[in-house]
């Protein structure tokens, strides 16, 4: 049976010294570091690599973030996997947990997260199973 956790969280983006200087695109890399509150109370640690491109508005990204921490009073970890594109000005993200990622009372876990962002906030809506690992 699908599950799901919403609240909201607090993130840290670090920039870290990019890998290339090419002309047309720009590749970066940043540190994350989140504190989730609501029905998952954890915080997490985590790597983006970035792409921005010459077209105003286009961009692309990919992160993995590992969390720990109590989801609706479970505790364990986790890792997300994030895929995120920006085609001139219009957004898509993709957020899932890495298949058997879970441990402890998370183990098991599959799902996908929504991140939204309105007035400067930043909130997430998470559905979830929780299976009997392997």
């Amino acid at each position: 049976m699908t599950k799901h956790a919403s609240g909201s969280f607090e993130v840290k983006l670090t920039p870290r010294e990019p890998d290339d200087k090419a002309t047309r695109t720009t590749l970066g890399r940043m540190s994350i570091d989140k504190q989730f509150s609501g029905d998952l109370e954890a915080s997490s640690m985590g790597a983006m690599l970035t792409a921005g491109t010459s077209v105003k508005g286009s961009a692309g990204y990919v992160a993995l973030e590992q969390v720990a921490g109590t989801l609706h009073g479970r505790s364990g970890t986790f890792v997300l996997q994030h895929s995120g594109t920006i085609t001139r000005g219009a957004p898509s993200l993709t957020i899932t947990v890495v298949p058997d990622s879970g441990t402890g009372q998370l183990a098991g876990l599959a799902g996908k997260m929504e991140i939204k962002i309105a007035d400067g906030k930043h909130s997430y809506e998470f559905d979830y199973t929780l299976a009997e690992a392997p």
